[in-house]
């Protein structure tokens, strides 16, 4: 018998909700945590090093005399329950984080995003962007308005992603978060001017139709500031024709989707 053993695993278990919670977390069937409960059995080298590890404690201390050992965890400091093991690309992301936030106070704010529509070829589409700093890092929301009859009452896409700035590229990923069906990519060049105007670069989707083509589209960022009356903006989003007064003939330029001469790739244009 290993009542001492058992009494203090016992006792360890009162600081979760549940038994449950702990063979859960442990990932450990609830029977065979049993039998160490019951003090009929005693885990196994390696078992008895993962209870420690999860509780805080120490081997030779979850073997002290019950009363012993509730006077030294009554005394000790208390810590977090054990969260579940981070996944594998939990570094990466966290690296990458480090990374890719310096640098990007200066983009925050609404923008006007502007493309040659994938799943309307041949008119752009401009959308709301709205980028912010949380949590030290820098998220997005891209909202798209789309109305495909007079009549009817506007569609709207939200998009939800994270930003990075690594090596003077700004980086944006992010998926269509009321389907979860598509995600978007999009690179932009900084702006190398005191004041942020246009960002312009690639941005690479699938067409919203059933076709659910892989594209890729020139892209403008059109600056708007760090605070805007929101629907306004949203009422100024949605398709345009090519030639529509409404989109700036600058920006209907840049966003032209031309290979010149000699261009071996779909580059992004300054």
């Amino acid at each position: 018998m290993h009542e001492n053993f058992a009494h203090n695993l016992r006792l360890l278990c009162r600081y979760y909700r549940s038994i449950a919670e702990v063979c859960r977390r442990l990932d450990i069937n609830r029977p065979q945590f049993n039998r160490y409960l019951s003090g009929r059995y005693r885990p196994s080298a390696h078992t008895l090093r993962r209870f420690c590890d999860f509780f805080g404690v120490e081997e030779h201390e979850i073997l002290l005399p019950s009363g012993q050992f509730e006077r030294l965890v009554q005394v000790r400091p208390r810590r977090p329950p054990a969260g579940p093991p981070a996944t594998p690309e939990a570094p990466h992301l966290a690296h990458l984080k480090d990374l890719g936030t310096a640098g990007l106070d200066k983009y925050l704010g609404y923008y006007f995003e502007h493309y040659l529509s994938m799943a309307c070829p041949g008119k752009i589409l401009r959308t709301l962007v709205c980028l912010e700093r949380r949590d030290e890092r820098v998220y997005y929301q891209r909202t798209e308005r789309l109305v495909e009859h007079p009549r009817e009452k506007a569609y709207h896409g939200i998009y939800l992603g994270m930003a990075h700035f690594l090596t003077d590229r700004i980086f944006l990923s992010d998926y269509e978060s009321l389907t979860g069906l598509e995600m978007t990519q999009t690179i932009l060049f900084p702006s190398f001017k005191n004041r942020v105007t246009r960002l312009t670069g690639l941005k690479l989707g699938v067409s919203g139709s059933g076709e659910r083509m892989p594209c890729c589209a020139r892209v403008v960022y059109e600056y708007l500031g760090h605070a805007v009356d929101v629907r306004r903006a949203l009422r100024l989003c949605g398709l345009y024709e090519p030639d529509a007064a409404q989109v700036d003939a600058s920006i209907r330029k840049a966003v032209v989707n031309d290979i010149a001469p000699g261009e071996w790739h779909f580059r992004a244009r300054f």
